[in-house]
């Protein structure tokens, strides 16, 4: 199996923790990391040590002249992803780009058209729709189990704060441009990433950070005949003990990253009970509250794998088949695009005071 050469642009935490840690696993069996891009000595001093062999420039247009890349990897500044992967693409390059894609949808389009029109393969990395919680539970929510679904909550939530770069609007940072493309990728995922899904409800806010970009988000969708979806990104929670949580006409379900939890009743256990107009009363005449014990199933399911890890192997072997095959991925610069879409309206509706030009 012939493996793929590549070249990582950025050796920050997500090329270096993220995408390189991958490229350095036993489990990575397709791809060879060929050149790396940083603009810092010392990073790219480690690089050279890390992937022996490899050739490392301080400009990523130091690649444009080099013909055997089977692959670049954009692992750059948030703000950088647009424009570095447009000029990559350009130049004929098969791109993975980190999230988010762009800062809003026209980006996120004219980087598809133009990979397009190149004839190129244009890759985002959503890899938290491999997780292992994510696909059990829309499994779950589609098996019909819980009943007609009603409500899902989704909640990337911590008490914590930063003051790096993530901080900053200028660098198309915050807690919904970094960390919401997980939450609102899964959020449409449920929504089979309907077209007319609206935001009904958005709201943005600073609780601890010490930039000037959001820390706490609070994002609601609807679609015609789908379920309501509560999304929150929050700095601020201190007792956050969900990930994520669908509740059904016949039932629960709440999942972490390792265990997944279910509550559900079962058609005919349970007989419907005739409305009873009159005040309710004991054998004694007493008042009572209306209530009763249901027959009900619980289900724990655990999680082996490391989600990130899982993540990752699944994604980049799509993305292997995809540029070596042809094949189509699972999760498309489409999909990316509309999550986009949902993070630049909220912005567009919530604008955060700007602090740091």
């Amino acid at each position: 199996m012939k493996k793929l050469n590549v070249a990582i642009i950025g050796q920050g935490r997500s090329g270096k923790n993220i995408h390189g840690a991958y490229f350095r696993s036993e489990v990575n069996e397709h791809y060879n990391v060929k050149y790396v891009v940083d603009f810092d000595p010392f990073r790219r001093e480690v690089a050279e040590k890390i992937y022996p062999g490899c050739v490392t420039f301080e400009d990523y247009r130091s690649l444009f002249d080099i013909k055997d890349i089977d692959l670049v990897v954009n692992a750059t500044y948030s703000e950088m992803h647009y424009p570095v992967s447009l000029d990559l693409v350009e130049h004929g390059f098969n791109v993975l780009v980190e999230k988010p894609m762009g800062a809003t949808e026209y980006e996120c389009q004219k980087l598809i058209k133009t990979a397009e029109k190149m004839g190129v393969v244009l890759a985002v990395y959503h890899q938290s729709l491999f997780a292992p919680y994510y696909l059990k539970a829309k499994e779950i929510a589609e098996s019909g189990k819980l009943g007609d679904i009603k409500q899902i909550n989704i909640a990337f939530s911590g008490f914590s704060r930063r003051w790096d770069w993530q901080t900053l609007q200028k660098k198309c940072a915050g807690g919904l441009y970094n960390t919401g493309p997980h939450p609102v990728g899964m959020a449409l995922g449920f929504l089979g990433f309907d077209k007319d899904t609206k935001v009904v409800y958005s709201k943005l806010g600073s609780a601890l950070t010490s930039g000037d970009a959001d820390d706490y988000a609070k994002v609601i969708l609807e679609a015609p005949g789908k379920p309501v979806v509560d999304i929150e990104v929050s700095s601020c929670d201190a007792f956050s003990n969900f990930t994520l949580k669908v509740q059904g006409s016949r039932g629960t379900l709440k999942t972490s990253l390792s265990k997944c939890e279910i509550v559900y009743i079962v058609d005919g256990e349970n007989p419907e009970r005739p409305v009873i107009e009159a005040s309710l009363k004991n054998e004694a005449g007493e008042p009572i509250y209306c209530g009763e014990n249901l027959i009900k199933h619980t289900e724990e399911i655990e999680f082996k794998s490391d989600v990130f890890e899982a993540g990752a192997m699944t994604f980049y072997g799509e993305l292997y088949h995809k540029i070596s095959e042809g094949r189509p991925m699972s999760v498309t610069p489409e999909m990316a695009a509309a999550v986009v879409k949902v993070i630049a309206e909220v912005h567009a509706k919530n604008p955060m005071p700007v602090k740091f030009l």
